[in-house]
């Protein structure tokens, strides 16, 4: 294997433990493009933290467009996500648009503009979450696109919601807010609350409607007939389950306890519901 596919192999193992261990239960041909993929979305997902300004995020945002337009090849030989990228988008034909969309939702990252709507932040998590199901399984298995990508709809919509939530501390130390101000502005909470960590009655329900629009797309996602084949991907929602769960029985300030679950009982999760596919 070459070094460009080590790199972004090691990139998903450091950063994203859960997708790579799901990626073990893809037939090994799909791997390398699997890992491709994930590491691309490593690489825009962890701009902001990797940037003091916009300016320069949205300058490396930009680079993945030339990229994926074909205006920079010259530069993406000695980029090794890259690289392995194009191997998969030229092996099974990907979208582009998808992988534009990705990155262009992800300029919402840099800045510390507020969410507006519910329907703003289900935009953004098919852009992102939802993106990055389909295409994995689209690798996996391209002629079940239609399926997949109703699967991928709720199923990302369900990730993302799950995973901002058990993510608002560190949002909420910079000032970033994934919480709708519609929703907000329904149930009377204060958005200065969010950023100081004031856990308030009001913001329990925001809370409380976030987690019930996740397990709605959950459920959602339970219904759809997702091919055997493009399954592997979405074994990651069975740590949605569980994190909802321990959102649900246990409330937590999550400013003053954070909601994790141990990477042995992840792992124990994804092999279980490994087993029930």
């Amino acid at each position: 294997m070459p070094k460009s596919f080590d790199h972004c192999m090691d990139l998903v193992y450091q950063s994203d433990r859960d997708r790579f261990l799901t990626t073990l239960f893809a037939p090994a041909a799909a791997r390398p493009h699997l890992f491709a993929l994930y590491a691309f979305n490593i690489e825009i997902a962890r701009i902001r933290e990797t940037v003091s300004e916009p300016l320069p995020g949205e300058i490396r945002l930009q680079w993945w467009r030339d990229f994926l337009t074909n205006t920079a090849p010259g530069d993406a030989a000695a980029h090794p996500v890259a690289m392995e990228l194009g191997k998969a988008i030229e092996t099974y034909d990907l979208p582009v648009s998808a992988l534009t969309r990705m990155f262009d939702a992800r300029v919402f990252d840099l800045y510390n503009d507020p969410m507006p709507t519910l329907n703003d932040l289900e935009g953004y998590a098919g852009d992102t979450a939802s993106a990055l199901f389909q295409l994995s399984g689209w690798i996996l298995d391209t002629h079940e696109a239609r399926a997949i990508t109703e699967a991928a709809g709720h199923g990302g919509v369900a990730y993302a919601i799950t995973m901002l939530l058990k993510a608002l501390p560190q949002h909420a130390a910079r000032h970033q807010l994934f919480i709708p101000g519609d929703i907000i502005k329904k149930h009377h909470a204060d958005p200065n609350d969010i950023f100081s960590g004031n856990m308030t009655a009001p913001l329990a329900e925001v809370l409380a409607e976030l987690r019930s629009l996740a397990r709605e797309h959950l459920e959602a996602f339970k219904a759809t007939k997702l091919p055997q084949s493009a399954r592997p991907p979405f074994l990651l929602l069975s740590l949605t389950e569980r994190y909802l769960r321990l959102m649900e029985k246990l409330r937590p300030n999550p400013f003053e306890e954070p909601v994790e679950i141990p990477q042995w009982r992840r792992q124990w999760t994804l092999w279980r519901a490994s087993r029930r596919s």
